[in-house]
């Protein structure tokens, strides 16, 4: 029999440790909480000082049976739940339930599941951190007084379903204030001047810069006209000519935020998915007997800290130097934190960087093996040397009109040899060369062409933007940003068009709602510093309740108000201008949880509903009478069909083209990759690039 019972979240993670601690250890899962607030009402009595009502969830009862039983026989519990506050939070409850001493020391941390990680934390256990706990009791209870009150009233004054929460409701109000930006936003008007210069038969490219030395922006084409007067030829004089080295560093390893925004840029992942998958990877992985069974492939997945063990460090330093050379080698100053920053535990790396992503990708599923690959190579490239770029800048003057023409060569990969940081607005990281121009050479301008451009409004948020936007002003925390962008999107707040948030009407109303009377739930501001609050809680410099209360007086009198004068709001169905097919009356259009859908309005004694099919202007290749349409997966994937389905079985993936192959008469598609869009033939090998 074992002697001591170790209680963690997962029977993943109960698997891995079990295997780490030998025959004395019973490892056994919780499956997450098992005490919590009821769903059913708020849990929190006001009028007791806050008390909160802790009840067993339903269908937890076997599994909470299981573990007190377990617990009986065991000379010792140990709580190893994640190390954060709902983790803190998971190990209180159980230590209350299973009878376990709260200030002996029961509680178990560990920043990945790895053996050595795992039998040192059990050298070390500690008590169980009431200020942790009361952090996350701070935070439960805010989102609790804010959403079961809220809620309730946007229930009774728009429609059912709809929630309000402290972290949500910002980041819906940040995507309706873009939204508003974009409507709002009035082109400017600028003009451009490029070059093609030639030198010795090497071609290069330049832009008009300014006049003797100062810089100039072009408005009209009249300002243009007149610089381009000002050209007596063709033939610039090279009057300086600056070259210099540059140093780029690598980027810091993950954080919650960066890895998810990473993800999303470069492996189309969304935050949700980010963190599901992470969570297997960290929770552990069959690696087969050899390999070590079980094995935990990354450190904790919720940080919001770049800093690195010291083990870890030199383990890199040894692969670097083996792998690439000791010029390679970085110089390890990459740890300082981002201010505000918990700084709780590591940032996300690989829990041994001898484990490379060719050795797992038999193992390892699709998925699972791309975050890997892009935790490990951002990791091996943070402790790597800094890229060396020549760089040079040739300042061109003919009539004291200047161009300019900048260029850079790598000369010294360093960490660019294993990854570089992705960024949203696909600039491509090449070498744009020049030729070896010295001071005083001439060069020639083959071309001399203007170009009118207009200033474009600031781009919606995507997921990768929000999660940054939160992160930099300081609003929620790492744990909360998949949580809160999943929310929003469930409750028909926004939609997803091209992979970028927009509002619907129903977030427009219920933001405008909150604005009128609960400005405190949508102002950055307040939120940001309701989370440095729950930071001070945790570090035991205020007491959790007094924070509460302070919240609460002013709330409570904006709610009472609100339920008073706060007017009905009834959100009329739109008709579509087509009937019912079943029963002939009235089709409307309605929100749902993925946007607009068609309804007959005849329900519910007639539940017909249709998808909203966007036609793309192509006549259907297969029946030759339909339209092929844009349709959505059950995944939410764009596809085309026709749309006369299911007559018409038609599909593509790709989207068709309007004119036919030049070279044999078949279908055209529109072929899109990261670098490049391509129109491509169904039945031959034409192909063409679209600019």
């Amino acid at each position: 029999m074992a002697d001591y019972l170790v209680i963690v979240e997962s029977p993943a993670k109960a698997k891995t440790i079990e295997r780490y601690l030998g025959k004395k250890y019973k490892v056994k899962a919780s499956m997450g909480h098992v005490i919590d607030l009821p769903k059913s009402q708020m849990g929190v009595d006001v009028d007791e000082g806050y008390k909160l009502k802790y009840i067993t969830i339903r269908g937890k009862g076997d599994v909470l049976k299981e573990l007190r039983k377990e617990a009986k026989k065991a000379k010792k519990v140990y709580l190893a739940a994640d190390p954060d506050r709902e983790g803190e939070a998971i190990a209180w409850h159980l230590a209350h339930a299973l009878k376990v001493d709260e200030d002996s020391k029961c509680r178990v941390v560990f920043n990945e599941i790895t053996k050595d990680a795992i039998k040192d934390s059990f050298k070390n256990p500690r008590t169980i951190d009431l200020d942790l706990v009361d952090a996350q009791q701070a935070r439960r209870v805010l989102d609790r007084l804010v959403g079961y009150n809220i809620s309730p009233l946007l229930w009774k004054k728009v429609k059912k379903g709809l929630s309000a929460g402290r972290v949500q409701s910002v980041a819906l109000k940040m995507i309706i204030d873009r939204e508003k930006e974009i409507e709002n936003f009035k082109p400017e008007e600028y003009w451009t001047i490029e070059a093609n210069f030639q030198k010795d038969k090497e071609a290069f490219q330049g832009s008009f810069y300014g006049i003797e030395g100062k810089k100039q922006e072009l408005k009209s084409e009249e300002e243009v006209n007149s610089i381009l007067k000002k050209l007596e030829d063709k033939k610039f004089t090279a009057e300086k000519v600056n070259k210099r080295e540059r140093k780029r560093n690598p980027a810091k390893p993950f954080t919650t935020s960066s890895l998810q925004q990473e993800a999303a840029r470069k492996l189309n992942f969304r935050a949700k998915k980010t963190m599901m998958v992470a969570q297997q990877l960290y929770e552990g992985i069959d690696l087969g007997k050899k390999a070590g069974g079980i094995t935990g492939l990354i450190t904790y997945m919720r940080t919001d800290s770049t800093r690195i063990s010291n083990t870890a460090k030199e383990e890199a330093k040894g692969y670097i130097e083996e792998q690439f050379g000791k010029e390679y080698l970085g110089a390890g100053k990459n740890d300082k934190q981002k201010e505000g920053a918990q700084d709780a535990h590591e940032a996300i790396r690989p829990t041994s960087v001898m484990r490379d992503p060719k050795s797992l990708k038999d193992i390892l599923s699709r998925d699972q093996l791309r975050l890997y690959k892009l935790i490990w190579e951002r990791f091996l490239a943070s402790q790597m040397a800094p890229a060396v770029l020549d760089t040079m800048t040739v300042h061109l003057i003919n009539n004291h009109v200047e161009f300019r023409a900048t260029g850079s060569k790598i000369k010294f990969k360093g960490f660019m040899k294993v990854y570089v940081e992705g960024n949203d607005d696909n600039k491509k990281d090449e070498d744009k060369i020049l030729p070896d121009i010295e001071e005083g050479m001439t060069v020639q301008a083959e071309d001399i062409i203007p170009n009118q451009h207009f200033t474009q409004p600031p781009p919606r948020y995507t997921e990768a933007r929000l999660v940054r936007t939160m992160e930099e002003q300081g609003i929620g925390r790492p744990s909360t940003y998949a949580p809160t962008l999943d929310t929003i999107q469930r409750r028909g707040y926004v939609t997803i068009d091209h992979k970028r948030f927009v509002p619907t009407e129903l977030g427009i109303i219920v933001v405008d709602m909150l604005k009128e009377f609960f400005p405190e739930i949508i102002d950055v501001d307040f939120t940001v510093k309701m989370e440095s609050d729950l930071d001070a809680i945790e570090e035991g410099k205020v007491e959790w309740i007094k924070l509460i209360d302070n919240f609460y007086k002013d709330f409570d009198i904006r709610l009472k108000k609100a339920e008073k004068e706060m007017e009905k709001i009834e959100i009329k169905d739109e008709p579509a201008g087509i009937d019912c097919e079943n029963c002939g009356h009235e089709m409307v259009y309605k929100m749902g949880r993925y946007g607009k859908f068609l309804a007959c309005s005849n329900f519910p004694e007639c539940r017909n509903t249709k998808p909203i099919l966007k036609e793309i202007g192509v006549k259907c290749p297969n029946c030759k009478e339909g339209n092929v349409v844009e349709r959505k997966s059950k995944k939410r994937r764009v596809f085309y069909g026709c749309d006369q389905f299911p007559e018409c079985d038609f599909v593509s993936w790709d989207k068709p083209i309007s004119r036919p192959c030049p070279k044999c008469e078949s279908l055209l598609v529109e072929k899109r990759s990261k670098k490049e869009v391509q129109i491509q033939c169904t039945n031959c090998d034409y192909k063409e690039k679209v600019q």
